[in-house]
């Protein structure tokens, strides 16, 4: 008799798209297409909330689901807000999808988007990143940063507002600057590099994981990066956040 396989909903949430998808709790992988809808404008807990429901409902799933936001998470609370609108400063979280899902707070799990990519790497990335310091950075409309010690997450750092060369680093290094400004690849890569440079100099990591959309390209960049650091493109790119936020959701968050 063949198992039935672990299944799971993560959503993750951005400055441009909320994704949604089923992901297989044992691979890893996707299950069937993702689901992407535009981040609405303004990003306001009421009106993420509904996209949220619209892509659930979409997905036709009815068991708990794991939420990603751009924010530090504790206990379900959002408490900065990077990317998103304002509002969601303070906001109970888990209440409130809760409340919009139809389930119960014990149904919903949140926690910050970096550290749900991170999660899923150091489960079901290269197992190198599982021993040592790891630090995982996704390269989106920010940075976002989740650090490991020994396969452990350290969660909610917060290492893209990095005060650089008296710029925040993600203002400076994100991959939406590179778009923004149309900055060649090897352009913004010197940028990464400093705030790779910066970053290694404080915690001395054993690995360094780069993800977000634009890992998708990573062979423009990633080579450019002469750091004494090792580098490693995550293996599940910009999915990651959303089986990491499945898991969470499956298994009750484990820090």
């Amino acid at each position: 008799m063949v198992e039935a396989t672990r299944r799971g909903f993560g959503i993750d949430i951005g400055g441009s798209g909320i994704k949604g998808a089923l992901v297989d709790l044992d691979s890893g992988q996707l299950i069937g297409d993702r689901i992407r809808i535009e981040t609405p404008k303004p990003s306001t807990p009421s009106a993420v909330a509904d996209v949220v429901h619209d892509v659930v409902t979409q997905a036709g799933w009815d068991g708990p689901v794991g939420v990603t936001l751009p924010a530090v998470v504790k206990k379900g609370v959002a408490h900065t807000a990077a990317n998103i609108d304002k509002q969601w400063i303070g906001t109970d979280a888990d209440a409130l999808f809760a409340k919009r899902l139809g389930r119960s707070v014990d149904q919903v799990a949140m926690l910050n988007d970096a550290d749900a990519a991170g999660m899923a790497e150091i489960r079901f990335g290269d197992p190198v990143a599982r021993t040592g310091v790891t630090a995982l950075l996704t390269f989106g409309t920010g940075i976002g940063s989740a650090v490991f010690q020994d396969g452990k997450l350290v969660p909610n750092t917060e290492f893209g507002h990095l005060e650089i060369d008296g710029h925040d680093a993600e203002k400076r290094a994100a991959a939406s600057v590179k778009d923004n400004e149309g900055l060649s690849y090897p352009e913004w890569a010197k940028r990464v590099h400093r705030y790779l440079t910066v970053l290694e100099n404080l915690i001395w990591p054993d690995l360094f994981i780069v993800g977000g959309g634009v890992s998708k390209k990573a062979e423009k960049w990633v080579p450019l990066l002469d750091i004494r650091t090792p580098v490693l493109v995550a293996s599940l790119q910009n999915n990651a956040g959303i089986v990491g936020a499945a898991a969470a959701a499956a298994e009750g968050i484990q820090h």
